[in-house]
């Protein structure tokens, strides 16, 4: 059970700016790997994973795909202003709203905004030899972002394809630089696929095609589900106390041949991210919502996994989730979910992650500690004192749950 006055100063250790990796190494699989499992810590090579792993294991990656969410506009003045796109307002359905061909609304972090007014921002630019004229309007202040509502004058090009063009790669600020050319394929999974997130899964940057490949031929079944992963995954904690802090919102898209799969799945089942890990646990509390007759229209909320009865099954959450999917004619849902997995939780659906080393104080590494307890302390000293790279570029780790 969650104690609510978990302390987050008891999160923290220090973590040296020169042990951030700023840039991605040469290959993808060169990183090291750290192994918990039993209790015992251990480290290999990245591509020796497939050793690692339980016998014929359910692999589960997250094939959201980062976009260029990052769009610099200049005002006459000279003033630049940055608009950073959260997620989509009007359409809401992120999918929609990429397909939009003339105008969308967003929830925009904007830079600089003290030097915007009401005045529109514009933007010629040339996509195949024709240009596209971009204006950019400033709406209603919300709680921590603002509505802004994009239109072009050329409806034979979808928002995705303007912001593919005028975009940058929004890669982490913990960084400290601009954006490079070399994060336009390497801040991006090599399986990514639907377009959507503000940031990348960066467990699966480890992943190459050749890896995936020998983990198919060594018996492992591979799932693909979508979470889009938003910018609240970088949000810090401010509160003293786990209970006071409000956890961020993300969507998710499951289909209903990947429940089947799950369902159908007798093997220990090992996912890659800790997305991966909140859309798999949030699909069993959806399932506990139909199950106890509550409304799912709003998603899985934070609280969910303290205060619902958690002694259904797996199979039974999962089986009344496909129910509804089968009599509602729901062949995708597309889900929402603000799940926080803290110290306490009680794991539904995984028995193994696959992730990177996370910031000090962060819903990240508190999740962390829900699979390794307070070993968390050991597994990252650890991973200090024999030269690990931490945080999005950063070495990789097979964490077990005993």
């Amino acid at each position: 059970m969650i104690k609510p006055d978990i302390a987050i100063e008891d999160f923290n250790y220090n973590l040296p700016d020169e042990r951030i990796a700023k840039y991605p190494l040469e290959n993808r699989d060169l990183s090291k790997l750290l192994i918990f499992r039993n209790g015992a810590i251990t480290q290999k090579q990245f591509p020796e994973i497939k050793s690692e792993l339980p016998d014929n294991a359910l692999l589960v990656f997250n094939n959201t795909k980062v976009i260029q969410a990052r769009l610099k506009f200049k005002k006459a003045t000279g003033a630049e202003i940055e608009i950073f796109c959260l997620e989509p307002l009007s359409p809401v359905e992120v999918q929609m709203a990429f397909d939009s061909r003339e105008t969308t609304t967003w929830k925009c972090i904007v830079g600089n905004a003290r030097k915007w007014k009401n005045d529109p921002l514009t933007k010629n630019i040339e996509i195949e030899g024709e240009t596209v004229n971009i204006k950019v309007e400033k709406g209603e202040q919300l709680t921590d972002a603002y509505s802004i509502v994009f239109s072009w004058d050329n409806s034979d090009y979808s928002f995705a394809e303007i912001i593919e063009n005028i975009g940058l790669t929004p890669i982490p600020p913990y960084l400290n630089r601009e954006t490079e050319e070399i994060d336009l394929d390497r801040y991006q999974t090599v399986y990514s696929e639907h377009k959507g997130s503000v940031a990348a899964p960066t467990a699966g940057l480890h992943f190459t095609t050749g890896i995936l490949n020998n983990l198919k031929a060594d018996g492992h079944e591979l799932l693909y589900i979508t979470l889009h992963v938003g910018a609240g995954t970088f949000k810090p904690i401010k509160s003293e106390k786990i209970a006071g802090h409000e956890m961020h919102t993300e969507h998710f898209v499951i289909t209903q041949q990947a429940i089947k799969s799950l369902i159908n799945n007798t093997n220990p089942t090992i996912v890659v991210g800790t997305t991966s890990v909140r859309t798999l646990e949030s699909l069993y509390w959806y399932g506990v919502r139909l199950l106890e007759k509550l409304p799912i229209d709003q998603g899985v909320q934070q609280w969910d996994p303290y205060n619902l009865n958690g002694a259904y099954s797996r199979l039974e959450a999962l089986a009344a989730l496909l129910d509804f999917m089968k009599k509602n004619k729901i062949n995708t849902l597309s889900g929402r979910t603000s799940i926080i997995i803290v110290t306490g939780y009680q794991f539904k659906m995984i028995n193994g992650l696959v992730t990177n080393f996370h910031q000090p104080q962060s819903t990240l590494l508190l999740l962390i500690s829900a699979i390794v307890g307070k070993r968390w302390k050991e597994i990252y000293q650890y991973a200090l004192n024999n030269d690990f790279r931490f945080l999005s570029y950063g070495d990789s780790s097979l964490l077990m749950i005993d």
